[in-house]
């Protein structure tokens, strides 16, 4: 059985699980409470040299570390439905998409990001906030800007199935809304990630739904 080691928070973990789901894949879960520094425990790190979620251990006990990295390893492995658009330009754009969100957006409000500003720099709660509010700012609206004037945007980023790109999206915009970021300059991701939820791969891998969720 494949096997998910994640923390029902973690946005990386979480595309993976909407992946798994997308692919109708069956898989176990192992939590690894990353407020309580179980990520850095020795055998998590033999798993993942960064100490970092998610991990997919594979039947052949083969480990793929970056979400992004598993999701392509998925798409090519078992390649219905497609998480990525046939034509290559197309791909590019779906790429494209999910990397404003994994790349630079993710990156400066993850977990241990927010923890070094407050133990480390001793930036009080409300500093903390505003930082995360305006890393989420900067790549929303530039996503917007791209999703509301592209042709290719339909039900979802691109064309009327979900991709990489609504992957990558679902989990930010649930994340920017526990830190109550005013999400009201960007209909079409709320509209995007609306349409996502209504689907049982996204419902099953929210957060709420893990079984290590509290």
């Amino acid at each position: 059985m494949t096997t998910l080691y994640g923390y029902f928070r973690s946005s990386a973990a979480y595309r993976v699980r909407i992946a798994l789901n997308l692919k109708g894949l069956d898989y176990d879960q192992v939590p690894v409470n990353l407020v309580k520094g179980e990520q850095r425990s020795g055998d998590h790190l033999t798993r993942n040299s960064q100490g970092l979620v998610p991990s997919l251990v594979l039947n052949d006990s083969c480990v793929i570390n970056q979400s992004l990295a598993i999701c392509e390893y998925l798409d090519e492995v078992y390649p219905e439905p497609a998480l990525l658009p046939a034509d290559a330009l197309a791909r590019a754009q779906v790429r494209a998409l999910a990397q404003m969100v994994a790349c630079e957006v993710h990156p400066l409000n993850n977990l241990r990001v927010l923890k070094y500003l407050v133990g480390e720099l001793g930036v009080d709660e409300a500093a903390k906030l505003a930082w995360y509010r305006h890393w989420i700012a900067e790549g929303f609206t530039a996503m917007e800007a791209t999703l509301s004037t592209a042709p290719s945007s339909g039900d979802f980023c691109h064309g009327d199935t979900p991709t990489l790109a609504d992957i990558c999206l679902v989990p930010q915009v649930y994340n920017a809304e526990r830190f109550e970021c005013d999400l009201s300059a960007y209909p079409t991701l709320q509209r995007i990630a609306a349409n996502c939820r209504t689907l049982p791969a996204f419902q099953k891998a929210a957060p709420q739904a893990q079984p290590d969720a509290s």
